[in-house]
């Protein structure tokens, strides 16, 4: 074996060892547009989760994350069905109201930057969530980005998938 062979997988073997100590201390590579891109930590909640919140949560191995993979919405990752944590703003809480109409209400209070799209970016069609009261143990999930695939399209989730709050490390942009 050459040194040069050597040196590249002495090289690869660390960087893979720095990618688990990272990702068990909980930093996360956000490569969407629906916030800013880069570095990114999940932080524990040490109270309940609130309206607000910036979290990482894991959507729930269901029909239409199944479908929202298939179509490049979600990418392969650690949570159950095999989908990468979600990085959102928690809108709403249980038991509050949404409304949709050509964008969401909460509780009757416009929710800025929440306008529906009918179509994603292929011109494929997009069904919006109806409506309703915000189930118990689930959150009402939004992000500003006009094309973010939020709880718009697939409605209110469990918040038993929520890993934390996330942090910015080191982001490009705000």
């Amino acid at each position: 074996m050459s040194r040069r062979f050597a040196a590249i997988a002495v090289s690869a073997m660390g960087a893979v060892a720095l990618l688990g100590i990272g990702w068990r201390g909980g930093f996360r590579l956000n490569l969407t547009p629906s916030y800013p891109l880069g570095l990114w930590r999940i932080i524990e909640l040490d109270r309940p989760v609130a309206v607000g919140d910036l979290i990482f949560i894991c959507p729930p191995d269901a029909p239409q994350f199944r479908a929202a993979l298939e179509r490049g919405y979600l990418r392969r990752g650690p949570c159950p069905g095999g989908f990468t944590p979600l990085i959102k703003t928690v809108a709403a809480i249980e038991g509050q109201t949404i409304e949709i109409g050509a964008g969401v209400a909460v509780g009757g209070t416009p929710l800025p930057h929440s306008g529906l799209r009918p179509t994603d970016g292929e011109g494929r069609s997009l069904a919006s969530y109806p409506g309703g009261v915000v189930p118990p143990g689930h959150l009402f999930l939004h992000s500003d980005f006009a094309s973010s695939y939020d709880s718009r399209y697939f409605g209110p989730i469990p918040g038993a998938g929520l890993l934390g709050q996330a942090r910015p490390v080191l982001i490009t942009g705000p």
